[in-house]
């Protein structure tokens, strides 16, 4: 399958502290990627670049022509007293994007019902739903999402990434998800990344729960957990055409 997007030898440096180094992958039309790492490990850094916002110190990144990315952040910090509904929000910096566009976004993540409901009242799963929304709006080819089940109970989170799946089959879209719940993420992925300012190791998950790597930063008791998640496809994705390796 075509590669939508290409990372080589990506950098970034701030200041005296070298944040990344010499990160290399390949994403794939309608593959699903999740990067792992413990916190500071330049996750949310790695995104910014991939989404524009930052620039790499060093090495190249490639996207397809034309690629319509959309973006869903861990949370958004809106003034509390503001009187904003679900439709609102969902147009916020978003152009020429019309109601019916909206409802259309909200229908795929099956929050219709909340188009005007007031965004402070809602629960940590419905506004997860209302960003995943948000970020369908532009019928993304790449869809990034930054911890999509953030405030979002053991139930929520199988069901938020069940329907994250279906939004994918839906637009035949391809995936970029950062993600700290391993147990679940790992069966959803046909691909996992894990970094630390470096890519520790990368595979299929069930290679990656194997791995020393993985092991020393995540503690060897949750590996076994994972081998309850299996998720097959019908098709497989390799980041280098490769298995688990280390930088």
């Amino acid at each position: 399958m075509p590669e939508i997007l290409s990372l080589n030898n990506i950098g970034l440096r701030k200041g005296r502290q070298q944040i990344l180094s010499d990160i290399s992958f390949s994403l794939q039309d309608e593959q699903i990627l999740t990067i792992i790492g413990p916190n500071g490990a330049g996750k949310t850094s790695l995104l910014k670049i991939i989404l524009g916002i930052d620039k790499p110190s060093s090495g190249s990144l490639i996207k397809a022509k034309g690629l319509r990315i959309g973006y869903m952040p861990q949370k958004i910090h809106l003034d509390p007293s503001l009187p904003l509904d679900v439709l609102r929000l969902l147009r916020l910096n978003k152009g020429n994007v019309s109601q019916q566009d909206c409802l259309d976004a909200l229908s795929k993540t099956q929050v219709t019902h909340l188009a005007k409901q007031q965004v402070q009242a809602l629960s940590g799963g419905e506004m997860q739903r209302v960003l995943l929304a948000r970020a369908l709006l532009n019928r993304p080819q790449l869809l990034v999402l930054d911890e999509p089940v953030q405030g979002v109970d053991f139930l929520g989170e199988a069901q938020m990434y069940d329907l994250i799946q279906q939004v994918k089959e839906q637009l035949k879209a391809a995936v970029l998800m950062v993600s700290h719940d391993l147990h679940v993420v790992m069966a959803q992925s046909h691909e996992v990344l894990c970094i630390n300012g470096h890519i520790c190791c990368h595979g299929h998950p069930q290679s990656i729960s194997a791995n020393p790597e993985y092991q020393r930063l995540f503690g060897q008791q949750l590996a076994p957990n994972l081998g309850l998640y299996v998720h097959e496809h019908d098709h497989e994705h390799d980041l280098h055409h490769q298995g688990c390796s280390h930088d």
